[in-house]
């Protein structure tokens, strides 16, 4: 099978099912920043150590990235259309309990976090920063047309569990994290 196809080269894409559309569409952006949000969590897991103390966080994020693809998958459904992987009320309880979990093992803020610390956590601070893009992509989308409400939710709760993550990650690892000082 060959990786290219030649049939975006005039400007548009398929969705699922076969619609084409412009590549400047809502949908388009939309599920392409749920992309780069995936890539952004794949390179920032990438400096994470390789032994089995990171084995159940890389489990959680196995399922994340796997449900951040099937929002992708969901946004280049075009309406009316069989969504095949749904986000469901279940995928959200899921990440709210992973930010539990990991809040519950971090020392209380008490200055805003800047983006830093280990390269894997600051990997996921651009991970956040970048769902937070896909997010506001996915409302464009809602104002339009109909869109299952928990991508929304998803997808606003997944910035919040990366955010838990990063810090999670510089505790774990003994690295300070970066903290905005006030007058400077």
């Amino acid at each position: 099978m060959k990786i290219y196809t030649k049939s975006g080269d005039q400007g548009e894409t398929s969705l699922v099912y076969g619609a084409r559309v412009s590549k400047r569409s809502p949908r388009v952006e939309a599920y392409g920043t749920c992309d780069e949000a995936n890539s952004a969590i794949g390179f920032a897991l990438s400096f994470l150590p390789v032994d089995d103390s990171w084995r159940e966080l890389r489990d959680v994020f196995r399922v994340v990235q796997t449900k951040l693809f099937h929002i992708g998958a969901e946004l280049a459904t075009p309406q009316g259309k069989k969504v095949n992987w749904p986000i469901q009320a279940a995928d959200v309880a899921f990440l709210e309990e992973q930010i539990d979990a990991m809040d519950n093992t971090l020392p209380a803020l008490t200055n805003f976090v800047l983006p830093g610390g280990h390269p894997a956590a600051a990997g996921l601070h651009l991970a956040r920063t970048v769902a937070r893009r896909a997010e506001r992509c996915a409302v464009a989308v809602a104002s339009q047309e109909p869109l299952n409400p928990l991508v929304l939710q998803y997808l606003n709760r997944l910035s919040d569990f990366l955010f838990v993550a990063a810090r999670f990650v510089n505790h774990k690892l003994g690295q300070a994290e970066p903290q905005l000082h006030s007058g400077e």
